[in-house]
């Protein structure tokens, strides 16, 4: 099974929040591949230093957190993969289609056009928005 894992997940299971648990559990299920994209590593990335400066985490922890990540994709708890270049043309479909009646951000709608493109079975999110584009685009949603 192919897993795109969003930022939302992701930053839970690497920064403790409401959501950690649930994720290190999914991350403990999984029988498959996990994929990581540049745009979620970046954003994942950024989300740990935001955290840093808003003092919701140390310095120390952030630092654990982003040795974990690269260890992790060392040892191949996550595939990073590039998308294809396709993904602005996908993710202006998405958009045409959905954002006037959903809301929904560009980061939203690039991160399902990533795991479209990358045929992806699941979408693991704790965004409820990003979960229902998911959705309605035909991912299956955890």
């Amino acid at each position: 099974m192919r897993v795109y894992a969003d930022t939302s997940f992701l930053v839970s299971l690497y920064s403790p929040d409401a959501h950690s648990r649930r994720a290190a559990v999914r991350m403990a299920r999984l029988r498959g591949v996990a994929i990581l994209t540049p745009l979620v590593e970046l954003e994942l990335m950024n989300a740990l230093e935001l955290r840093l400066f808003r003092k919701e985490a140390t310095t120390a922890e952030t630092r654990r957190a982003e040795s974990q990540l690269r260890e992790h994709i060392q040892t191949g708890v996550f595939a990073l993969e590039a998308v294809p270049a396709t993904i602005y043309e996908r993710a202006k479909q998405i958009s045409q289609k959905r954002t006037a009646t959903m809301g929904l951000r560009t980061l939203d709608v690039l991160h399902v056009a990533s795991a479209l493109l990358l045929h992806t079975e699941q979408f693991w999110t704790f965004d409820q928005r990003q979960a229902n584009v998911a959705k309605v685009e035909g991912l299956h949603t955890v």
